[in-house]
């Protein structure tokens, strides 16, 4: 009876030891959810606050070129060609130049010669000032532009080299950083499609001297970081 006794003191006993040591588990993993949903809500802080121009209308004009364009797909490099932009009717050249007036103290014009897809020095200076003024934006936006002059097949192949010539210095720049394309949003646009506006003449550009016309404004690029999270 005694030996009865001490087992069943010594099964109470583990018993006691096991609800106890269960217990710290438990309340330990409740500490460890705790603090494991923390940093989460750090990382949502600490994401750069959405601009003040990324109004809903900007965003819905945003979100409806990038899309279409292919832009917002994960991987490879962002692009989007001419062809590919007439044959989406909900896009109007109106579409693109709302887009760009928001972005007037955050972007930038670059000017080329005629004919020409060379970025000059002051470009350069200008592009590598820009790129640097990232600020936690999510990807820089470039629009190449051909003159209104020559064949339309001429001028959408002039302004896709004008694009490339803003990615491989911004690749020949940060040739250590593969993520570089992904941060990139591409566009080229040839004379049938989406003219710039004259009011972005007085915008900063490489050229401020030079004087801005119609068809001078749509041989340029624009390039700006874009601040909104879509």
């Amino acid at each position: 009876m005694k030996g009865l006794a001490v087992h069943l003191c010594l099964f109470v006993l583990a018993l006691a030891t096991v609800s106890t040591i269960a217990g710290l588990h438990v309340r330990a993993a409740g500490k460890r959810l705790r603090a494991g949903g923390q940093p989460e809500q750090t990382a949502a802080i600490a994401d750069h606050a959405q601009a003040s121009y990324c109004t809903p209308a900007f965003m819905q004009v945003l979100h409806r070129v990038l899309d279409s364009c292919g832009l917002l797909s994960a991987g490879g490099r962002r692009s989007c060609q001419p062809g590919e932009l007439k044959n989406v009717a909900s896009i109007s050249g109106e579409d693109f130049n709302a887009l760009f007036r928001p972005l007037k103290d955050r972007g930038a014009v670059l000017l080329f010669d005629k004919e020409s897809s060379d970025l000059d020095d002051a470009a350069n200076a200008l592009l590598d000032a820009k790129w640097q003024e990232r600020h936690g934006a999510r990807y820089f936006l470039v629009v190449a532009r051909a003159s209104q002059t020559g064949s339309a097949r001429y001028n959408q192949e002039l302004s896709h080299k004008r694009a490339n010539s803003i990615l491989f210095h911004v690749q020949e720049r940060e040739k250590d950083d593969p993520s570089v394309e992904r941060q990139l949003g591409l566009l080229w646009l040839g004379e049938e499609y989406a003219q710039l506006s004259t009011e972005l003449c007085p915008w900063t550009s490489s050229r401020p001297e030079a004087r801005c016309t119609a068809e001078s404004i749509n041989r340029s690029a624009f390039v700006s970081w874009v601040d909104c999270r879509l």
